[in-house]
C-alpha cells in the first residue's frame, strides 16, 4: 500500500512519466547494470586472490617434496658409494659424521636392526625411501640430545585456536630417509623444527622479490599437528610466531577431515588469503600442514579503492547530465501543462482560456495552437446546442412518463426471467455434474469387485480397505442422488405418501454444508417432529435452501443456525433461527414482498417471495420474527398429511 501514492502521481502526471523517462535508464538501469558488473568483478577478483594463493601452494608443496627427494637420493648415493662399503665398521661411525656435515643432515647412522619405522624397513628390504615422520622426545634423544633440545618449542596463547592446556611442544618433524646399504641400512633425516633456513628459502621461492604487492607480507609456515614448527610469520617485528598454533576452523578442515583450505584465515594476529594441506607421515596418518598466505588487508583496500573510484565517477556523471536532462524534459512536458490547466479551466467554467503559445515550433506547440482553435469552435457550437436543447427538453418530458411506466413494467418483466433462466441454468449443470459423477463412480467401483475378484483369499487382509472405500462410493452415490432430485424435482418427485420433515431436512444440509462450513455456522438440530406433511420434497428443500442461505448471509462472522421441528394437534412446526444481525422493524414488515432485498447486487429480492408461495400452495403458513443484533427466527406451519398416524 506505500508506493500507492506514487502509482496515482505516475498515472495523472505527464512530467513526473517524462521525468521517470529520461532519469529511467541512468538512475535505475545504469546503476543495476553497474551493481552486476561490480558484482561479478569482486567475485572475480576474490577467485583470483583463491587461484593465485593456491598456485603457491603447488609450487611450496614442489619445494618440500624436492628437499625429500634430494635428501633420499644424496643418502643413497653415500650408501652405494664405494668409499663408504670400503670404510672398515671401526671407522664407519667418524666417517658418517663427516658426511652427514657434509650433506647438511642433521643425523646419519648405520643399522641392521628392524626398526619401526616405515622407511627403515624398506630400507631393509632394498628400497630408499623417505618420508616425513613424528619422532617422540625419546626416539630424538635416542638420536642426540640436542637434536632433542632444538625440537621443544613453547606454546604461545592464540587468538581463535581450539582450547588447549599444552604448555610445551616436544616432538620433531623430521625429514626421515634411508637407503639400503651392505648388511643392513643408511638412516639419515634433518629436524624441521626451527628449520628457519628451510622455510625462509621456500618462503623466497614462492615470493620472490616484486612479486606481491608492497606490504601483502607473503608467508609460509611448517605445522606439527596445529603448533608453528618453523615459519616467517612475525609475532611482533623481529619475532617469529613459533609455537602459535593454527586456527579451530583451519585444524578441523584440513587436519580431521583431510582437505585443502583455499580461503581467507585468521593467521597469528591478522587475515591472510591463506593455502592450507595436510602433510602425512610414513604411516599414512595426518600429522601436519604445509601453510603459504598473503595478508589480506592491501587487497582488500586496493579493492574498496576501486569501488570508490565506481561510485565516485558515476556520481560525477549523474551529477553532470541530470541537468541536462530535466532542461530537455522541460522542453516538452511545459506546453503540455498548459493546455492542462486551459482544459481545466474550461472545465471549471471557463469556457474563454486558451493556450496562447508563441509560433509553433514543434509537433506539442502545433498540439495546443489546434487545441485553441477546437475551443472556439466548441464554443460556437455550445452555444448553437443550448437552443436545440431547450426545444428537445419540452419533447422530452412528455415521452419520459410514457418511457418510465414501460421501463418499470419491462424491468420486472425481465428479473423474473433472468432468475428463471439462471435456476434452470442452475439445475441442468448440477443435474450434468451429478451424472458425470456417476460414470467414473460405477468404473471404480467395477474395478474394485475386479481387484478384490482377482486377489481372492489375499483380499481379506484388505478388508478393512475395501470396505472403506466401498462406504464412501456410497457415500458419493447417495449425494448425487441428493443433488439429482433437488435439480430435477419432477423426474425424483415422490407419489402417494406426505413426506417426512425430519428426513428432508438432514437430506438438505449437505446441499449448503460447504458454505457453513466457509462460514463458520454450527448446526443445531432438534427434530421431533412426528408425522408426514402434503409437500413435495423438491419445494421444501428450496424452502429450507432459501432459508439457510439468508441464515448464513446473516452471521459473516459465523454463529449458530438452529433447526428444530416439532408436532402440534392439526399441524407440523419447522422452526429456523439464527444469531445474525437481525432486522428492523421497516425491513421485517417488508421481508416477503416480491423484489424486495437489502443485499444490492447480490441478491433478487425473490427467495422469500417464492418460499411464501410454496409453503401457501401447501396449505401452510410461514412468518418471521427478528430484532436488531438478536438474530432472525422463520416458523413453517404445514398441515400434518392424511397418511400420518
Amino acid at each position: 500500500m506505500t508506493d500507492q501514492p506514487f502509482r496515482n502521481i505516475l498515472r495523472r502526471s505527464v512530467r513526473a512519466r517524462i521525468l521517470l523517462i529520461a532519469l529511467l535508464p541512468l538512475l535505475i538501469v545504469l546503476p543495476l547494470l553497474l551493481l552486476t558488473a561490480v558484482s561479478s568483478w569482486s567475485k572475480r577478483f576474490d577467485e583470483v586472490l583463491i587461484s593465485k594463493v593456491h598456485s603457491e601452494l603447488t609450487i611450496a608443496h614442489q619445494h618440500l617434496d624436492g628437499l625429500l627427494q634430494s635428501r633420499g637420493a644424496s643418502i643413497a648415493s653415500l650408501a652405494n658409494s664405494a668409499t663408504f662399503q670400503a670404510t672398515p665398521a671401526a671407522q664407519r661411525s667418524a666417517y658418517l659424521e663427516s658426511q652427514r656435515k657434509a650433506l647438511g643432515l642433521d643425523f646419519l647412522y648405520f643399522t641392521s636392526a628392524a626398526e619401526k619405522w616405515p622407511v627403515v624397513q624398506a630400507a631393509l628390504a632394498g628400497q630408499t625411501r623417505t618420508a616425513i615422520d613424528i619422532f617422540s622426545a625419546e626416539d630424538l634423544t635416542a638420536i642426540s640430545p640436542i637434536l632433542a633440545a632444538r625440537a621443544q618449542i613453547s606454546l604461545v596463547p592464540t587468538t581463535a585456536a581450539l582450547p588447549s592446556d599444552r604448555l610445551r611442544e616436544t616432538r620433531g618433524m623430521l625429514v626421515h630417509a634411508a637407503a639400503p646399504a651392505p648388511g643392513g641400512a643408511l638412516v639419515g633425516g634433518i629436524l624441521l623444527n626451527r628449520n628457519l633456513g628451510f622455510i625462509d628459502e621456500m618462503n623466497d621461492l614462492v615470493y620472490p622479490s616484486g612479486s606481491a604487492t608492497k606490504g601483502s607480507g607473503g608467508t609460509a609456515t611448517l605445522f606439527l599437528e596445529d603448533v608453528r614448527i618453523s615459519t616467517n610469520v612475525r609475532l611482533f617485528a623481529d619475532v617469529r610466531a613459533l609455537g602459535t598454533r593454527v586456527s579451530a576452523v583451519v585444524r578441523r578442515s584440513v587436519l580431521d577431515q583431510g582437505l585443502v583450505w583455499l580461503d581467507s584465515a585468521f593467521v597469528v594476529n591478522d587475515w591472510y588469503v591463506s593455502a592450507y594441506e595436510p602433510i602425512l607421515d610414513s604411516f599414512g596418518t595426518r600429522v601436519g600442514m604445509l601453510y603459504v598466505g598473503f595478508l589480506e588487508a592491501d587487497y582488500s583496500a586496493a579493492k574498496r579503492h576501486t569501488l570508490y573510484q565506481i561510485a565516485i565517477t558515476f556520481l560525477v556523471v549523474v551529477l553532470l547530465t541530470t541537468p541536462i536532462l530535466l532542461r530537455w524534459a522541460q522542453a516538452i512536458f511545459k506546453p503540455l501543462e498548459r493546455m492542462d490547466n486551459v482544459m481545466r479551466a474550461v472545465g471549471q467554467g471557463n469556457p474563454d482560456a486558451r493556450v496562447n503559445l508563441d509560433a509553433p515550433e514543434d509537433e506539442i506547440s502545433r498540439v495546443a495552437t489546434d487545441l485553441d482553435t477546437l475551443l472556439d469552435q466548441l464554443q460556437e457550437r455550445e452555444k448553437r446546442l443550448r437552443d436545440w436543447n431547450d426545444a428537445l427538453e419540452q419533447r422530452v418530458a412528455a415521452r419520459t412518463a410514457d418511457l418510465e411506466a414501460a421501463n418499470r413494467q419491462l424491468d420486472m418483466t425481465t428479473r423474473q426471467l433472468i432468475v428463471s433462466e439462471k435456476l434452470a441454468a442452475i439445475g441442468e449443470i448440477t443435474a450434468g455434474v451429478a451424472h458425470e459423477i456417476n460414470n467414473p463412480l460405477g468404473v471404480i467401483q467395477g474395478n474394485i469387485d475386479v481387484i478384490r475378484d482377482d486377489l481372492g483369499p489375499r483380499a481379506d487382509s484388505l478388508r478393512t480397505e475395501f470396505s472403506l472405500i466401498q462406504d464412501q462410493i456410497q457415500a458419493i452415490l447417495i449425494l448425487v442422488s441428493k443433488l439429482l432430485g433437488f435439480a430435477r424435482p419432477e423426474e425424483y418427485a415422490e407419489t402417494g405418501a406426505g413426506q417426512d420433515p425430519n428426513s428432508v431436512i438432514r437430506d438438505t444440509l449437505p446441499l449448503v454444508q460447504h458454505l457453513l462450513g466457509e462460514a463458520k455456522i454450527d448446526i443445531q438440530l432438534d427434530l421431533q417432529a412426528v408425522g408426514a406433511v402434503q409437500i413435495s420434497t423438491a419445494e421444501l428443500q428450496q424452502v429450507l435452501v432459501n432459508l439457510m442461505i439468508n441464515a448464513i448471509q446473516a452471521m459473516p462472522d459465523g454463529g449458530t443456525l438452529s433447526l428444530r421441528s416439532e408436532t402440534l394437534p392439526t399441524k407440523i412446526r419447522i422452526t429456523a433461527a439464527d444469531t445474525g444481525q437481525g432486522m428492523p422493524p421497516e425491513v421485517l414488515s417488508r421481508v416477503f414482498d416480491p423484489f424486495f432485498t437489502t443485499k444490492r447486487s447480490l441478491g433478487t429480492g425473490l427467495g422469500l417471495s417464492i418460499t411464501r408461495t410454496l409453503i401457501s400452495r401447501a396449505g401452510g403458513t410461514i412468518s418471521a420474527t427478528s430484532q436488531p443484533g438478536q438474530g432472525s427466527q422463520f416458523v413453517i406451519d404445514l398441515p400434518l398429511s392424511s397418511t400420518s398416524g
